[in-house]
């Protein structure tokens, strides 16, 4: 499995971010042709190589109008819709960084997620550094992501709502259970943009999990700092003996489960959400009634052995249960692929599931049936059943 491991040296921003993903190989042409294709105003993208305490690194620079245009979180997602030449993956990951960004200035607002008004971070530039980061991932064949403790500096800082401490109400909201400490310098080292790349795409913080290393990549920020101002990604294939946590069982997978009933509904699609970034293969809710006839409900995790400590995390961070229970079990599963369609409506992506060399399952994206049925206006059940039709004819054609 390919890894990534964000050092944070001197923080993150999303141009860091995007820096240290194109340093360490991700195609710049590519994305520049990409995100060219974005519904925005006018702007240009470009690279500068640069040196920061002799450490050479990467700065990116999106030109664009200083005012832009003032973005709700729904119309960013609607632009984002409209993106039909992003790949999938890179997309859903784009939409998820940019819904953790809309529940975090929603709690620190509070407002209602659909109303939040993003300033910064509705820029041009911000989104553009979102959308780039989720591609360079998607380029990188990133499958799992880590990142050390976040250096954010103090002081105060100036921003759209007057001056706010640093780190910023939104960083600290998106960073909550992250370890964090201030390196005793008086900036602001961590925007909402970054802080949210990490708090969506991170599934464990810590030392760089074992791997075998295959790029590093340096990203430069904007100040003037007394040691290097980069973000550094390392990237490369998992050294799964290396990475087992301390309490797993070795190989295998296992179902985690936890039985809640104090957590509000609303809450367990988030929890979801949280569960399969911690690196979980399926996760699922069972409605349950416990004692003294009190309804509940059942959470469920199914993981590799080895991501068993991070799946708990998640469970007792996310829930406030008080146990986790463990089963072993045995899995048979089909060889994969995902294939790409493109339906009158728009592309998407099809999972296939092969037994003995046949494909016997044909399964298109769910988000992807969802995003194009909204740009087209039509049931996403018509996108869903074009998209299988279209799966299986190539799959016959190419037998």
């Amino acid at each position: 499995m390919r890894i990534a491991y964000f050092d944070c040296i001197a923080g993150i921003s999303g141009d860091m971010a995007l820096g240290s993903l194109v340093d360490a190989g991700a195609d710049f042409e590519a994305l520049r042709e990409t995100l060219g294709g974005l519904p925005l105003e006018p702007f240009s993208l470009e690279r500068e190589e640069v040196e920061s305490f002799g450490l050479r690194a990467t700065k990116i620079h999106v030109d664009a109008p200083a005012a832009g245009v003032i973005r709700t979180y729904s119309s960013i997602r609607t632009l984002l819709d409209q993106a039909t030449d992003i790949p999938g993956d890179a997309l859903r990951n784009a939409q998820r960084i940019f819904r953790r960004l809309a529940e975090a200035e929603a709690t620190v607002h509070r407002k209602e997620v659909e109303l939040v008004t993003f300033h910064e971070v509705g820029g041009v530039d911000s989104i553009v550094d979102i959308v780039g980061t989720a591609l360079a991932v998607s380029m990188l064949e990133i499958e799992r992501v880590f990142a050390s403790p976040v250096p954010t500096g103090f002081g105060m800082a100036r921003t759209e709502h007057g001056a706010l401490p640093i780190p910023g109400p939104a960083v600290v909201e998106l960073l909550r259970g992250a370890p964090m400490y201030s390196r005793g310098v008086p900036f602001e080292l961590v925007t909402p943009t970054g802080a949210a790349i990490l708090a969506t795409l991170v599934e464990v913080y810590g030392d760089m999990p074992g791997m075998r290393m295959e790029a590093v990549g340096y990203g430069a920020g904007e100040q003037r700092l007394d040691f290097p101002n980069v973000t550094r990604v390392l990237i490369g294939q998992e050294e799964r003996a290396a990475a087992v946590p301390s309490g797993a069982t070795g190989d295998g997978d296992v179902v985690l489960e936890t039985n809640i009933d104090d957590l509000n509904p609303e809450l367990y699609e988030y929890v979801l959400e949280r569960l399969m970034a911690a690196g979980a293969q399926d996760a699922w809710l069972t409605p349950i009634v416990m004692k003294k006839s009190r309804p509940a409900v059942t959470v469920s995790v199914l993981c590799a052995s080895a991501d068993q400590e991070a799946i708990r995390e998640v469970l007792f961070r996310e829930t406030g249960t008080l146990g986790v229970r463990a089963t072993a079990v045995a899995k048979q599963a089909l060889g994969r692929e995902e294939i790409e369609v493109a339906t009158r409506f728009g592309k998407g992506g099809v999972k296939v599931g092969y037994r003995d060399g046949q494909a016997i399952t044909v399964a298109p994206g769910f988000e992807d049936c969802v995003r194009v049925a909204r740009a087209a206006g039509i049931p996403a059940k018509d996108v869903y059943e074009e998209a299988a039709g279209l799966a299986r004819a190539q799959l016959r054609s190419s037998d």
